[in-house]
């Protein structure tokens, strides 16, 4: 039985539901009039079921196929505009007690070089994040209890938010670590975390349950139940995601829609932000040995059809993807990428000294912070640092009321600006710096709002004069 209140896995991620919304899906991938009124009821920008958004992804007209990605385009710029979000992971420690078989960290492999920073390496890659102008990181850490409990994922954060460098600081730390009880959650969202983030990697149970034969991790329940135990915790804004590439993508497409319809249903409010990876090269780890590999063009049509089915849930890409792959889906409905990202422990400091035997995965898109920034700048997209949600409470439902009424963007445009304009005065080379000058006085002029756009030249005039504002 498919229940998307209920708070067990097998209930809200239903099996047999899954197969037959695919089932359902084949049969109606030429049916022209049942995709044009799912097309027509998307444009109300109020979603899709998840089997709505089945049909769409199996759809092989191809003039409906364009529609679809000339919706997924629509949608994300009336919702997101041309804003998009900018992060950094910071990995504290690869110790790792899982058997995940995918990943470099799991127990068993000897040719990784186990590491833990210390707080102070975790101060020296702080402030090299903040050097290259970061102000949001995602923390990363290995499953241990022994080298990485609760208490010390606490300390890194508090540590984080201590330093200060130059004009530095970090201003909103995301987390990305195993699922855990309410209290550590309680814990987390005390600390003053943004978002807690928990990949599923893949929805199908059995399949799930081979992938991960050892560790606490391979409990599928509490792994998947994560979520609600963080909003029962306090945390409201939680991302989720799969590892495109380990199950079939149609299954786990379906599940991952299914997963946001339940924390709606159970929760009051779906998730802030889901993830899009697809599994690539790393130690001990050779992607040709799992054959669910997802292509560029299926890639492309998972994030346009997602956009549609969620058009409020913020959508995040790596650099797992090369510059190329993240090119074609930023109009199609991503809203948060990273830039001169490292995905090994102590990579900002050490580099590659650190990353021949740390990383998690292999990078595909090494540019700096920087040739990242001007990049999407040469697209016409505004880079954004802002955290200022968070900091103002906009989270959770209050963040969703306010994007469904089109009234974030009052906030986030010019914040947008502002962030971006401390980037271009304080770390930005001279050629980035021109470009975004350039950038936003054409995107100052089409603010609507006198108001705003007054508080948003006083405030662009006092980053000139060295004045930092940690609100955004």
């Amino acid at each position: 039985m498919y229940n998307p209140s209920s708070l067990k896995a097998d209930e809200f991620i239903s099996h047999e539901e899954i197969l037959e919304t695919l089932e359902f899906a084949q049969k109606n991938k030429s049916n022209r009039k049942m995709i044009e009124e799912i097309l027509n009821k998307a444009h109300d920008y109020k979603g899709l079921s998840h089997r709505e958004a089945a049909v769409l992804l199996e759809c092989d007209i191809e003039d409906l196929n364009e529609q679809i990605k000339a919706l997924a385009i629509k949608i994300k710029q009336k919702i997101y505009g041309n804003r998009i979000v900018m992060f950094a992971p910071l990995y504290l420690s690869n110790y790792c007690v899982n058997g995940c078989v995918y990943c470099p960290y799991h127990a068993k492999n000897k040719s990784i070089a186990r590491r833990k920073l210390t707080q102070e390496e975790i101060k020296n890659e702080v402030i090299a994040l903040q050097d290259m102008g970061h102000k949001r990181l995602a923390i990363e850490a290995g499953e241990d209890p022994l080298h990485n409990p609760i208490e010390y994922i606490l300390e890194s954060i508090k540590t984080i938010y201590s330093v200060k460098h130059k004009n530095g600081a970090i201003r909103r730390v995301n987390v990305n670590i195993a699922a855990t009880t309410v209290g550590n959650f309680t814990k987390l969202k005390e600390a003053e975390i943004g978002t807690y983030i928990l990949f599923q990697e893949t929805y199908h149970k059995d399949n799930y349950e081979k992938l991960h034969p050892t560790g606490p991790k391979s409990n599928y329940a509490y792994h998947t139940e994560a979520m609600d135990r963080a909003m029962q915790g306090g945390i409201d804004d939680v991302g989720i995601g799969v590892l495109f590439g380990l199950n079939m993508y149609r299954y786990d497409f379906v599940g991952l829609l299914m997963h946001a319809e339940h924390l709606e249903a159970a929760q009051g409010v779906g998730p802030h932000t889901i993830s899009v990876p697809r599994i690539c090269p790393a130690d001990d780890v050779n992607p040709d040995e799992f054959t669910n590999a997802v292509s560029d063009d299926v890639f492309e049509k998972i994030v346009a059809v997602l956009r549609i089915a969620v058009p409020y849930t913020g959508m995040i890409i790596s650099t797992r993807e090369s510059a190329k792959s993240r090119e074609k889906v930023l109009k199609l409905g991503i809203s948060q990428i990273s830039g001169g990202s490292k995905t090994s422990v102590g990579g900002y400091i050490n580099g590659e000294q650190e990353s021949i035997h740390t990383e998690q995965f292999d990078i595909s898109d090494t540019r700096t912070l920087d040739e990242v920034v001007y990049w999407l700048m040469s697209g016409g997209y505004i880079p954004s640092f802002c955290t200022a949600c968070y900091r103002a409470g906009r989270t959770g439902d209050r963040f969703m009321q306010l994007a469904k009424s089109g009234q974030i963007a009052n906030c986030c445009q010019p914040n947008a600006l502002m962030t971006l304009k401390e980037y271009l005065v304080d770390y930005a080379s001279d050629k980035t710096r021109a470009l975004g000058e350039s950038l936003i006085e054409k995107e100052m002029k089409i603010i609507p709002s006198e108001k705003v756009k007054t508080i948003a030249i006083n405030y662009l005039d006092k980053i000139n004069n060295g004045e930092r504002d940690f609100r955004f």
